[in-house]
C-alpha cells in the first residue's frame, strides 16, 4: 500500500489507544542479544521498522516469534555475522546493534547505516566513544567492522547528547570489564526505557534519567520481560491532529509526564489540554494560533521529531509563526510540499523557517520523502479541504502502526490504497 487518500476538513472526535514506542523497542531487541537466554518484550509496535530489527537478529541466530502482546526473542545460539543487505541500509536504529554485538561477540561487521534523509547524521561520535572501551574500527568497501579483543569500561564525555551514542555505550558497557561513566548523556525517555531492560536483566546501571551515566561492567545478564512504553512521537502526531482539525479526542496511555513541552505547544495553538489516568484530552475548534517562535531542543526541549506536523499545523494558523530546528541541518523538506497544498512557508536557511499562516489548506498529490514528514502530509490532508493523495507511504508505515485505522477510529475518511 504505497498511498493514503483522505478527505479532509473533518473535527476528530474520540478516542485511541497509543502503540508502543518505535524508539525504545528498537534499541531493547537489540539487548536482548546481551542476555543468550529469552526475552519477552511486550507491547512491541508492529511497524516496518521492528520487522526490519526482527530479520536482523534472526540472520544472527536469534529465535523470535511474535505473541499476542509482543515478540519473543531467544538469543542462545547467536552467532557472529555480517549484517547486510537492505535491512540495515534503511533503517539507521540498526547501528545499535553495534554496540550489543561488541559486548556479545566482541565483534561486530555490518553495513554503513542508512534511514531517513534528515540531515548527515555522522556515526563519527558513536565510533569515538567505543574506540574509548577499547574497540578498534577499519571501514572497506562500505563495510564497518569493530574489534574488541579486551572490551573495558571508560569515562566518556559526549559533545553533544547524541541518543545512538548513548545507547551503543550503554550496551556495550553492561558486558564490558570494568564501569564506564558518561557525562553529557541523552536524557530521551527511550534511554530511560533501555536502561530498566537492561536492569531488569540484571545490569547495574547509575543515574537513569540524568545527563551523568554509571555503567558497572561484567554482571551476567539474564532473560527478562520488559512491557514498552507508549510511544510520545505518535501521541504527539495524534495531538497535533486533533489541534489541526478541531475535535476532542482522548489519547490513551499516552506518557503525559514525557510530552511538557509538547503540551506546551500545544496551549500555544490554542488547545486545551488536561491528563487524566486514562491518558491525554484534547480539545481545539476553530483555526490553530499561531506561536512566536518553536524551537525543537534534546529532551526534555520539544522533539525533532514532532516539529514536520506541528509545522503543518501552524500551516493554517491565522497567523506569522517561526520554526527552529536545532537538532538536523534538513528536515524542512516537507515544506515545499505542504506548500503545494496551499501553506506559505519560507525557508531562511537550513535551520529556520518563518510560517506565514495560510488560515486553510487545500487537498493535494504529495509525496513522503521521510518517516515524520509523511506523517505531516497525511495531517495536513485531514485538515485540508478537499481530498488529498499522500504517496511515498513505507516511510510512513516505518514508525505508524496502523496511522489509518487510528484516524477512521476519530470519525476521519481516510484510507490506504
Amino acid at each position: 500500500m504505497d498511498s493514503i487518500h483522505i478527505h479532509g476538513g473533518i473535527a476528530l472526535q474520540g478516542q485511541v489507544r497509543i502503540q508502543g514506542s518505535k524508539n525504545a523497542a528498537l534499541p531493547i531487541l537489540a539487548a536482548a542479544l546481551l542476555t543468550a537466554e529469552r526475552s519477552y518484550i511486550r507491547n512491541c509496535p508492529r511497524i516496518a521498522d521492528v520487522h526490519a530489527m526482527v530479520s536482523l537478529l534472526r540472520r544472527l541466530g536469534c529465535h523470535v516469534s511474535w505473541r499476542e502482546d509482543g515478540l519473543q526473542v531467544d538469543s542462545a545460539q547467536v552467532s557472529l555475522g555480517s549484517m547486510q543487505g537492505e535491512a540495515v541500509k534503511g533503517m539507521r536504529s540498526s547501528l545499535c546493534l553495534l554496540g550489543a554485538l561488541l559486548g556479545r561477540c566482541g565483534e561486530a561487521v555490518l553495513e554503513h547505516p542508512g534511514g531517513c534523509v534528515i540531515g548527515e547524521r555522522p556515526i563519527d561520535l558513536h565510533l569515538w566513544a567505543l574506540e574509548q572501551m577499547g574497540v578498534v574500527f577499519s571501514e572497506e568497501k562500505g563495510m564497518i567492522r569493530g574489534v574488541a579483543e579486551g572490551l573495558h569500561g571508560a569515562r566518556i564525555a559526549l559533545p553533544l547528547p547524541s541518543v545512538g551514542a548513548t545507547e551503543n555505550i550503554i550496551l556495550a558497557g553492561v558486558l564490558a570489564e570494568g564501569d564506564t561513566c558518561v557525562t553529557g548523556a541523552a536524557r530521551e525517555p527511550e534511554i530511560t526505557a533501555l536502561c530498566r531492560y537492561l536492569q531488569n536483566c540484571g545490569a547495574s546501571i547509575e543515574g537513569i534519567g540524568t545527563d551523568r551515566l554509571r555503567i558497572r561492567g561484567g554482571c551476567r545478564l539474564r532473560g527478562a520481560e520488559y512491557h514498552v512504553p507508549a510511544d510520545r512521537i505518535v501521541a504527539g502526531t495524534y495531538l497535533m491532529a486533533c489541534i489541526g482539525t478541531g475535535g476532542c479526542v482522548l489519547l490513551k496511555g499516552a506518557p503525559a509526564g514525557e510530552m511538557e513541552a509538547v503540551l506546551k505547544a500545544a496551549s500555544q495553538m490554542g488547545a486545551s489540554c488536561w491528563v487524566s489516568e486514562e491518558g491525554i484530552c484534547i480539545q481545539a475548534s476553530g483555526c490553530p494560533k499561531p506561536v512566536e517562535r518553536l524551537v525543537t531542543l534534546p529532551y526534555p526541549g520539544f522533539p525533532t521529531d514532532l516539529q514536520s506536523v506541528a509545522l503543518a499545523v501552524l500551516a493554517a494558523s491565522g497567523g506569522r509563526s517561526i520554526v527552529e530546528e536545532r537538532i538536523f541541518e534538513n528536515r524542512f523538506r516537507v515544506a515545499g510540499e505542504l506548500n503545494r497544498m496551499g501553506a506559505c512557508i519560507e525557508q531562511v536557511d537550513a535551520h529556520m523557517v518563518v510560517v506565514h499562516g495560510a488560515g486553510r489548506l487545500c487537498g493535494a498529490e504529495v509525496e513522503a520523502k521521510e518517516l515524520r514528514g509523511g506523517a505531516a502530509l497525511v495531517i495536513a490532508g485531514l485538515m485540508a479541504q478537499g481530498e488529498t493523495k499522500v504517496t511515498g507511504c513505507p516511510y510512513i508505515y516505518r514508525g505508524y502502526e496502523n496511522i489509518c485505522k487510528d484516524f477512521r477510529e476519530l470519525g476521519a475518511r481516510i484510507a490506504s490504497v
